[in-house]
């Protein structure tokens, strides 16, 4: 094992250590999809974004192109933009240089992942204060106080990886951030469409997935054997979400550390959820955590929606 990778380091309990062997040790193993974005599955992600199946992040970006004048006046030019990520996409560029903010707060797990975002965008806007915050956005964060007006940006479909009830708890705890939010939401389609998404061609997707035990492996002193798994992605229509699994080809025992986990062959490691949300169906979960739903913009086919989100 690797120093600082078990339990207890220098700077006290690891993290993804603890949430590694609590999800592991569950009925249905789980592990959190916020791990995926070590250096690898970050690279493995911007490969995702540019595959043909993959339409997501074309969607989002031809509504935010479409519709940056209307979108920039909900937010308000020179507020203080809050980012849930390290918001170095091109979204982000083209939020920042219409709104000019007064100040941009980028929020993410990695503080590796956020020093490097911020560092790029300062040189692209040298004229923007950049206040870098290390944390998950989905426990509760501490913030700075704001300055002025701030709103907050979570683009990507990003809340779509929390269940609704986790997706209510985090616009609840949203409302002490910011008076208005802009969110990105998948939107409900035809089950092929999804299914091709998730399960593309080219096998990144699954490389993507796999990385995630390699990461245990290079971390946390993990022996996951990546061949004896297999990547399964399918949409659950009763739950209206797609699932990512990794699924034990063969009876297996896997090591972290003094953990020991056993496998049955064709048991998983349910490592996604990406649910997909009607306009109604986020409307009203908006409305039950505090916010009224002031716009919404979708690209031409209806896939992507930009939710703008008012305190109330």
């Amino acid at each position: 094992m690797k120093k600082g990778s078990g339990p207890f380091s220098k700077k006290g309990p690891d993290p993804f250590f603890e949430d590694v062997v609590a999800g592991l040790s569950l009925p249905q193993k789980a592990l959190p999809p916020k791990y995926f974005y070590d250096a690898t599955g970050s690279r493995l992600f911007e490969k995702i974004c540019r595959l043909p199946e993959y339409y997501l992040t074309r969607a989002e970006l031809s509504l935010t192109r479409a519709n940056l004048s209307s979108i920039a006046r909900f937010a308000g030019r020179g507020c203080e933009l809050l980012e849930y990520g390290s918001g170095e996409s091109l979204k982000t560029r083209l939020l920042i240089r219409a709104l000019r903010p007064k100040a941009y707060l980028p929020v993410d797990i990695s503080e590796s992942a956020l020093a490097g975002a911020a560092a790029r965008l300062r040189r692209q806007f040298p004229w923007l204060r950049i206040v870098p915050i290390v944390g998950d956005f989905s426990r509760p964060l501490d913030l700075p106080a704001a300055q002025g007006p701030r709103v907050a940006y979570f683009p990507g479909s990003t809340i779509g990886n929390l269940t609704p009830e986790e997706a209510h708890g985090f616009l609840a705890r949203g409302r002490a951030h910011a008076g208005r939010m802009l969110i990105g939401t998948d939107l409900k389609k035809d089950a092929n469409v999804l299914h091709a998404a998730y399960n593309d061609s080219r096998a990144v997707t699954a490389a993507f997935n796999l990385n995630l035990l390699a990461r245990v492996n290079r971390e946390l002193g993990g022996d996951f054997e990546l061949k004896r798994f297999a990547h399964y992605a399918f949409y659950n229509a009763a739950l209206g979400r797609i699932e990512m699994h990794l699924i034990s080809l063969r009876k297996q025992e896997v090591k972290i550390g003094r953990h020991r986990f056993a496998f049955e062959r064709g048991e998983s490691i349910h490592t996604e959820n990406s649910y997909k949300y009607s306009l109604e169906g986020f409307r009203a979960l908006a409305a039950n955590a505090g916010f009224r739903q002031a716009r919404v913009w979708t690209d031409r086919k209806g896939l992507f929606a930009l939710h703008a989100l008012t305190a109330n």
